[in-house]
């Protein structure tokens, strides 16, 4: 799996107009499941994710994580963190899971957020999302459970 996490003062997502899910402060994440992750790998990464220490403490030093700031999540599917782009200008998805798949992992990544006490919104899987969000740093931190 892969993912995107960035710090945000304030993020929304709307589908057609219409805003599905926002979020005060916290973390934009933009989560791509490949064709070989597994359940194993969502819990892991949701683990990572709600740990991350990346908030201010008052020192200025990075050093506080999503609950100790009282932040929430937003979480979006993206598929096309598994672009090839190697060749031509065109990219291919075919490095992505199947939709099937991508849904039940990222369905499964946002149950275990929630299960570890976070505050989780969501966009819609398969979705055309409009997000918008205020990067606070900016902060953005790669995630990919291949390389772990």
């Amino acid at each position: 799996m892969r993912a995107v996490v960035q710090r945000s003062l304030a993020a929304q997502v709307t589908i057609e107009g219409q805003i599905v899910g926002a979020i005060d402060h916290g973390f934009v994440v933009l989560l791509g499941v490949g064709p070989n992750d597994t359940q194993a790998d969502s819990d892991y990464l949701a683990e990572k994710i709600s740990k991350l220490r990346v908030f201010s403490d008052d020192a200025g030093k990075m050093n506080l994580a999503l609950a100790d700031v009282g932040g929430q999540i937003l979480s979006i599917s993206q598929f096309t963190l598994y672009a090839d782009t190697r060749r031509g200008n065109r990219p291919s998805f075919t490095n992505a899971a199947d939709p099937a798949l991508g849904e039940q992992l990222y369905q499964a990544f946002n149950a275990k957020l929630c299960q570890l006490g976070m505050t989780v919104a969501t966009g819609e899987f398969g979705g055309d999302m409009q997000v918008s969000l205020t990067n606070d740093g900016p902060v953005t931190i790669l995630f990919d459970t291949e390389a772990k």
